[in-house]
C-alpha cells in the first residue's frame, strides 16, 4: 500500500502471491486483473497530482514563485538531474526535496508498473479469447455458418439461437464483431472470403453456410470458396441484384434470397390482403408458430392466385390433392374483403383470391402477381 495523505492506491503488481491466488479462486479471474489496471493507473495518476500539487505548494511557501516550483517539481519527480532553480540552503527546502524524490519516484514507477500491467493483460486476455473461441469452434459439428452480421445476420442469428441451432458468426468489422461477442455468440473475426478463415470456422464439418454480406461480388466468392471446401454444404446465399441470383446458383448456392423481393412481396401481401397477412406478420406469437412448423419441415405463407393462375376455379380439395400432400390451404381471402377461415374442400378458388397455405420446405409455389 502507498498512502499520501487522504488517498490510498493498491499497487496490484506489488501483493503478496497468495493475494492474487485469493482473488482468482473466488471467481476474479481474467475479468478482474482486466479491470485491476485501469484503477491502478487512475488511483497513480491521482497521486502524482497530489504529489506534484503540494510539492509545488511547498516550495511556493519557501518564497519561490509559482512557475520556479512547478519546475523544479517536475524535473525532481522525472529524475531529470538538471540544476537547481535556487539553492537547496535551508532545512526546509532540503526536507522538501527529498520527500518529492522519494514519493515521485514511487509514483512513477508504481504507474509504469500499472502500464505494462494493463497492455500484458490486453494481450493476455486476446489470445485466451481467440484460443477459447478456436476450442469451442473445433467441438462444432453439424453447423451453420453466417457470414456477414449486418441486419439480415443479425435476425437470422437470433432465429438461430431460438431455434436451439449451432452456429458461428465470421465478421470483418471491428465493430459489429463486437456487437455479436457481446450478444454471447461464437464469433470469428476475419474475412469469410479467405478460404483459411472458413476452414477456422469449421466449414468441412458444417451443415449449412449463409452468406448474407451486403456485397453481391464477396457473396459470389465466398459460395465459390465453401463449395470447393464442403461439396456436401447447403449454401444459402443472399443477392441484392436479380441478375446475381444466376451468378450465385452457378457458383454452388442452394438458394438465393433477395431480400428487396421479399420485401416487396411482403407489401403487396399487406395492401391486397390486409386482413389474412396478420397470420403472417412478424409477431413473437406467429414467430413461434413458424419455428414450430419449420421444426416438422413446414413453411406458412400467404399465396395470390393471378388471372391465369392453374389453380384458378378449382376447388380446395383438387388443389391439395394436385399437390400430393405438399399444399394445404387453411384460409382464403376474397377479392371483396370477405375471409373465410377454415374453408370447406368443396370452395373454389377465384383469381384475385389470396390463399395462406401451410407448404412443405423446399417446394416452389406461386408468387403474388
Amino acid at each position: 500500500m502507498l498512502r499520501a495523505g487522504p488517498v490510498t492506491i493498491e499497487c496490484a503488481i506489488f501483493n503478496p502471491p497468495w493475494r492474487w491466488h485469493n482473488r482468482m479462486a473466488r471467481g476474479g479471474g481474467l475479468r478482474r486483473l482486466s479491470e485491476s489496471p485501469v484503477r491502478n493507473l487512475t488511483g497513480g495518476m491521482i497521486y502524482m497530482l497530489i504529489v506534484v500539487l503540494l510539492a509545488t505548494v511547498a516550495y511556493v511557501s519557501q518564497g519561490w514563485s509559482w512557475g520556479d516550483a512547478f519546475y523544479m517539481v517536475v524535473i525532481t519527480v522525472f529524475t531529470v538531474g538538471y540544476a537547481e532553480v535556487h539553492p537547496i540552503a535551508s532545512v526546509d527546502l532540503r526536507t522538501i526535496t527529498v520527500a518529492t524524490i522519494v514519493l515521485g519516484w514511487l509514483g512513477i514507477t508504481f504507474l509504469a508498473a500499472a502500464f505494462v500491467q494493463f497492455i500484458t493483460i490486453a494481450q493476455i486476455q486476446q489470445l485466451f479469447g481467440t484460443k477459447r473461441m478456436q476450442n469451442k469452434i473445433d467441438q462444432m459439428t453439424g453447423h451453420v455458418i453466417i457470414c456477414g452480421y449486418g441486419r439480415i445476420g443479425q435476425m437470422l442469428a437470433d432465429e438461430l439461437r431460438a431455434g436451439g441451432s449451432d452456429f458461428v458468426i465470421v465478421e470483418m468489422d471491428q465493430q459489429r464483431f463486437n456487437e455479436s461477442v457481446a450478444r454471447g455468440y461464437p464469433s470469428w473475426q476475419g474475412d469469410a472470403t479467405d478460404e483459411g478463415v472458413l476452414e477456422s470456422v469449421g466449414v468441412t464439418r458444417a451443415r449449412a453456410l449463409a452468406t448474407v454480406v451486403p456485397n453481391d461480388a464477396a457473396n459470389v466468392f465466398i459460395t465459390l470458396s465453401a463449395r470447393n471446401l464442403n461439396k456436401n454444404l447447403e449454401i444459402i446465399a443472399r443477392g441484392e441484384t436479380p441478375s446475381t441470383k444466376s451468378k450465385l446458383l452457378q457458383a454452388g448456392a442452394n438458394s438465393v434470397v433477395q431480400p428487396t423481393h421479399i420485401g416487396a412481396e411482403r407489401i403487396a401481401q399487406l395492401i391486397l390482403y390486409p386482413r389474412i397477412s396478420s397470420l403472417t406478420d412478424g409477431s413473437q406469437r406467429m414467430r413461434t408458430l413458424g419455428i414450430g412448423l419449420r421444426t416438422f419441415g413446414l413453411e406458412l405463407e400467404v399465396m395470390a392466385v393471378a388471372a391465369d393462375s392453374p389453380l384458378a376455379g378449382k376447388t380446395i380439395e383438387a388443389v391439395e390433392h394436385q399437390a400430393t400432400g405438399g399444399v394445404f390451404v387453411v384460409a382464403v381471402n376474397r377479392q371483396n374483403g370477405e375471409t373465410i377461415a377454415r374453408p370447406d374442400p368443396s370452395t373454389i378458388i377465384q383469381s384475385g383470391d389470396g390463399i395462406v397455405v401451410i407448404t412443405r420446405s423446399g417446394r416452389s409455389s406461386p408468387k403474388i402477381g
